[in-house]
Order: structure tokens, then sequence, then C-alpha cells
């Protein structure tokens, strides 16, 4: 049934269908094998490949009742775009694993897709999908492996290179996408939890920017490559928040971040806090000139009482996500 309408079960149709109707949203790959084969072939400037892999699950990452399924494929893109650029590599291809109940409509099928291509084209153009898989579940799964490549002669950026010494610095939203997601759950779900439709009329401008952006993030993907090539020391994408995030960096590196409330903005306790921005947080020697869009928010200091401090005081509070403790087991 190749022209069976939006609205159409993907239960009703057969394997062929689905993948036929998701590559004509997604185009052609830029590799030099793409999706129809057993696996893709891909043609890297530098022999060493980035690679990372993120899983969006239907309850405790998205709801159906706020996403829609270009949404949902823009961040599936985004978050995974955002792992290879706080490597300092270039993403240049996205697999993708889509599990799915029967009664998932085809129509939203293809918007996942045409969502996944929007996010590449929009923030690391040359990246398209160049295969996957797909396969039938209880639990609509968006499962996503990227690639990238790094300039030739260049070294990875890890989060285990900061040094005392060296500015603690962010490109991206802090905060943005966690009232987004405080306002979904304040506004937009039902005396038992679930989720319901958002009603963007309740909402102000800068509320519905907030929720477009947990909803759909856009991480600064060219800011990794060009913080690496300006000698970023280590760097890592904030997916869980400044505090849990950041004290990973420390951790990794045997130093203590130490950050500055003032320079993190008027909302300094959602930018300690939040996460799913996905904005890149570097550490660079202090003599380097911050590339363009970074902003410094703090300092490394050596190793003391903990991780983490703000103002040179102990931060204390978790911050962050953590789908074990924080999902609610509900989803809409």
């Amino acid at each position: 049934m190749p022209d069976a309408p939006p609205g159409t079960p993907v239960g009703m149709l057969s394997e062929e269908t689905i993948l036929e109707r998701i590559l004509a949203r997604l185009g052609s790959a830029d590799v030099l094998v793409g999706p129809g084969d057993d696996a893709a072939v891909v043609g890297l400037a530098d022999s060493r490949v980035v690679v990372t892999t993120d899983t969006l699950i239907h309850g405790p990452d998205f709801r159906l009742a706020w996403s829609s399924g270009v949404d949902l494929g823009a961040k599936a893109a985004a978050v995974n775009l955002a792992d290879v650029a706080a490597m300092g590599a270039r993403p240049v291809a996205l697999f993708v694993a889509l599990a799915m109940p029967p009664d998932t409509a085809i129509g939203f099928v293809e918007d996942l897709a045409a969502g996944l291509r929007s996010a590449c084209d929009e923030l690391a153009p040359g990246c398209r999908v160049a295969g996957g898989d797909l396969a039938s579940s209880d639990t609509l799964t968006v499962a996503v492996t990227a690639i990238g490549e790094l300039e030739p002669g260049q070294r990875p950026v890890l989060r285990s290179g900061a040094r005392p010494g060296d500015i603690v610095a962010v490109c991206g939203d802090l905060g943005v996408a966690a009232a987004g997601l405080d306002l979904l759950f304040d506004r937009f779900r039902d005396p038992r939890g679930e989720a319901v439709a958002v009603d963007s009329s309740q909402l102000t401008a800068a509320e519905q920017h907030a929720v477009a952006r947990q909803l759909r993030p856009h991480p600064p993907i060219s800011a990794g490559p060009a913080a690496a090539r300006a000698g970023a020391t280590a760097m890592m994408d904030v997916s869980d928040g400044l505090v849990r995030d950041a004290r990973r960096l420390a951790r990794a590196s045997g130093v203590t971040v130490d950050l500055e409330r003032a320079r993190l903005g008027r909302d300094s306790v959602r930018a300690l806090r939040g996460g799913e921005d996905h904005a890149l947080l570097a550490t660079f020697p202090p003599d380097v000139a911050l590339p363009t869009g970074f902003r410094r928010i703090g300092s490394i200091v050596p190793s003391g009482a903990a991780p983490l401090t703000v103002d040179g005081d102990v931060e204390l509070a978790p911050g962050g996500w953590d789908p074990y403790r924080d999902w609610d087991g509900a989803s809409g």
C-alpha cells in the first residue's frame, strides 16, 4: 500500500513500504554506500571515528501528547549530534533504529523522518541518515547512532583534560529547556499525571520558546570543532544539567570546577540544574581567546573538598535529570 493515507497504522503495511516512505523523507546520504544494503560505507578524512548512541523511549524521554513526529525526529538527531560535537568532531552520518507499536500512523513515521532530516540540515549540514532498522514493539523507541570525523591530526577533546587555571566556558542555552519542561508538567497534564496536548494560546511568546527548546533542542554543533581548533582542553555536552555534567568533567580531570553564579544569567537556579539544552561545556587555557559563541562561566581550580563549587562554596544539590530517579512512570 505505497499510497496509503498518513493515518494508516504501520501494522497494516509491509516493512518495505514503511522503509520506502521513510527514505523518501530523508533524502540521499552523502556516503559511499547508503540505505538499501546490509551496511553503509562511510568515507572519512581520518582513520579515527567518533561514535555515539542515544535512545529515546516513550514515557521517560518524550510524551506523544507533547511531541509531533517532526519534533521527535529532530530531537533524536540533535542529542546525538551534540555528543559528536562535544568530542570536537564533525557529524557525518546517523543510523536510526525505530521500534514502534503496530497502531503507529505511517504519517507520524514520515514526519519523524522529516524531523531527522531537518535537524541535520539545520545543525550539521552534510550529515544525513545513512541506515538503520525497523522493528515492532509495544513502546515507541528511537535509537540513534551518530558517526563523526576529526580533522586530520586533530585530537579528540575529552572530559579529562581540564587543568587548574583553565577558563570554564559554555556555548548554547542553559536552563531554557528546563523552563519548558516545567511548563509542560505544570500546565499540560491531566489529574492522573498523563500528558495532554499543548495549547499554545495559554503560553506567552517566551514560554512558547522554552517549550519549543525542550521538545526540539538546538545545540551549537559547529562550535564543537571550533572549540577543538581553539585549543579546548576538555569538553562535554550538557544533557543532564550543568551541575551534574560539570561534576563529571571535574571528576574525569581530577580538578574542581568553580562556577560564577553572576555569569549564569537571571535564572541561575535553572541554569545550574536544568538539562536537555545540549549546550557545550568546555575548558580553555587562560591565554586563549574564546571561540565565537562561548562565554566564560567559571574557572578550574585544584581539586578540593568537592568536584563542583559555585562562587567558592560547595554545591550540594544533585541537579539535572536522572531517568531512574526522576521519571514519574506516566506517558501520554
